[in-house]
């Protein structure tokens, strides 16, 4: 995964001048603009605000966080992201440090040197759709590069490499270089894993790679989640002349749930997963060391940064799989809850959290297609 040897220094605590002015710039014009065009041609209803703007006011100093922010939401529109942060006061959006990392699409995104530089200083990271790529999955790079943002800063003794490749020819900075300056970052991810818009707003299942971000982050983050609607009535999918232009005048809600409560939402799966991995390097380490014992007679056993699986059994394993399985559904459901507290939504249908449900449209090779199972706009760009 990483192209670049590892040092025994830290190297720079944050980026350049440079580099931070022109993260800046593109992040906080992004956001003067999509606040623009939120509220100066479009109604907004936002719930929630207030407190996570105090959850933000918490984490403006890197040095004092204690853990990472992962915010989790629905995906109604291309728009969502970087769209709704147009709600934020414009005293957050010039202000990177304290700004969300998110996953992007790598063939559009990153098409290009000029996109991958402006996508990389907005703090995207390059995704692959397994669908359309041999590179995609929950394993990939991106998912790593994200699991060490929301995780505490790696040690000095620890590779922390400048670059990494998500396919092995291309190279993108790692954000991972300043270890300290993005120390427990905000990180936001759409787990539906694409543009689903249906027709009341309803989900469908959660990939495995939002799992890996809730169990494999240390500390856990802090965990939050959002609901949208209204942005798939600005860009609708199936949208006539002109098709690159937004529609107007129409109401966009974005609600903010509780921050929750980790241990009693995730709690029993998160140990089950930490039983697994410590049985899996203890495994490990008695193939590599006489009876998996230490000079003192202790049981060795392998420190793995955040997001390095040790074995087979971690990535693919039936109880692993399982694992990751529940966190997803558990993790729908708290949206949903955002939903109904909204009020004005049907109930959803409970096939939909199911990835068996979706298989039907496995075969199908467009990116944009109406869908077999409820007859939605899934666009997979």
């Amino acid at each position: 995964m990483s192209t670049t040897p590892a040092s025994g220094h830290q190297g720079p605590q944050r980026p350049s001048l440079s580099l931070r002015l022109k993260s800046a710039m593109i992040m906080g014009m992004t956001g003067v603009l999509s606040k623009a065009f939120l509220y100066g041609f479009n109604k907004v209803e936002v719930t929630g605000l207030g407190r996570f703007l105090d959850l933000l006011d918490s984490r403006r100093d890197p040095a004092n966080r204690q853990r990472g922010l992962l915010t989790v939401s629905n995906h109604i529109s291309v728009l969502d992201d970087p769209v709704v942060w147009g709600i934020l006061p414009f005293r957050y959006i010039f202000d990177p440090s304290n700004l969300r990392w998110t996953l992007g699409a790598a063939d559009i995104c990153f098409a290009n040197k000029f996109v991958s530089n402006f996508f990389t200083a907005g703090q995207v990271l390059p995704c692959h759709r397994l669908k359309h790529s041999p590179f995609g999955g929950p394993f990939q790079p991106a998912l790593t590069q994200a699991i060490r943002l929301l995780s505490a800063p790696l040690p000095p003794t620890t590779p922390s490499n400048q670059t990494y490749t998500t396919t092995g020819l291309d190279l993108h900075p790692s954000p991972l270089s300043f270890p300290n300056f993005r120390r427990y970052s905000w990180v936001h991810v759409f787990p539906e894993g694409c543009v689903h818009q249906h027709p009341s707003t309803d989900l469908r299942y959660f990939k495995w790679g939002l799992a890996r971000l809730i169990l494999e982050a240390d500390p856990v983050p802090d965990i939050l989640p959002m609901f949208i609607d209204g942005t798939q009535r600005v860009m609708p999918e199936d949208r006539g002349f002109p098709r690159f232009l937004p529609r107007i005048r129409k109401t966009v809600k974005v609600a903010f749930g509780e921050v929750l409560d980790y241990d009693q939402t995730f709690g029993d799966l998160k140990r089950r997963w930490e039983g697994l991995v410590l049985r899996e390097q203890q495994r490990v380490a008695a193939g590599g060391a006489a009876g998996g014992r230490g000079k003192a007679g202790q049981e060795v056993v392998l420190a793995l940064p955040p997001g390095e699986l040790a074995t087979e059994e971690l990535k693919n394993g039936k109880e692993a799989e399982e694992i990751r399985i529940e966190v997803a559904r558990r993790m729908r459901e708290e949206i949903l809850k955002v939903r109904k507290a909204l009020g004005g939504f049907p109930e959803p249908d409970p096939a939909f959290g199911l990835a068996e449900t979706w298989r039907v449209d496995d075969d199908i090779e467009a990116k944009k297609y109406k869908s077999r199972v409820d007859g939605s706009n899934i666009n997979q760009d």
